[in-house]
């Protein structure tokens, strides 16, 4: 066999071993982000194209290794339980102003486990997505009802469920639902009103 035959072989070799090594790593990284991002995964998938899709994910974790995420101190999850069953109940009353306190303190434990706030509310999903993605689906819904002017009052009952999700998530602290350490958000989801207001 010729020396130009035997580096042909070589270089076809390796640019075969090339292709699937990449092939590999995008399976692997692809696997990742299912398993981190979950539902996220998917719906950011159905938005964009796949690999505009998985740069923002991987973005997103970038983004998020550099934040001082830290668990709530057992007082603070005492605390903001106590608010949260307050709200609970101020919804029988007034289902709306409860909603908009609910989105609040949402904000307010977002913020002391050491997410930023600011800027938009897809700016915060994009935040949380990468510790609590089984929960944005909640948060999306409930934002939009929260956003509604003319809300009925199921539709403000199922908002504050979808708050509770989001919040017993985040009072959780360490990546486990907050039910699972003994500072679970009391109560099931607010009672149905008997009139709409």
């Amino acid at each position: 066999m010729s020396t130009g035959a035997i580096i042909g072989i070589v270089v076809a070799a390796v640019v075969i071993i090339a292709l699937v090594a990449v092939v590999v790593r995008m399976q692997s990284r692809r696997k990742h982000l299912r398993e981190r991002f979950g539902p996220e995964y998917d719906r950011t998938i159905a938005e964009h194209p796949r690999k505009d899709a998985e740069r923002e994910l991987l973005e997103r974790e970038k983004e998020h290794a550099k934040l001082d995420i830290r668990p709530l101190e057992p007082q603070a999850r005492d605390r903001y339980a106590a608010q949260w069953r307050s709200v609970q109940e101020q919804f029988v009353d007034r289902p709306a102003p409860a909603v908009q306190e609910a989105d609040r303190l949402v904000t307010v434990v977002m913020a002391e486990r050491g997410y930023p706030t600011d800027g938009s509310h897809e700016d915060r999903v994009r935040r949380l997505s990468v510790e609590h993605a089984s929960t944005m689906e909640h948060y999306r819904a409930a934002h939009q009802v929260r956003g509604k002017e003319n809300a009925s009052t199921e539709e403000l009952r199922e908002a504050m469920v979808h708050y509770r999700d989001l919040f017993t998530d985040l009072l959780g602290g360490d990546g486990h639902r907050g039910g699972n350490d003994g500072h679970a958000v009391d109560g099931d989801a607010p009672h149905r009103p008997t009139a709409k207001r």
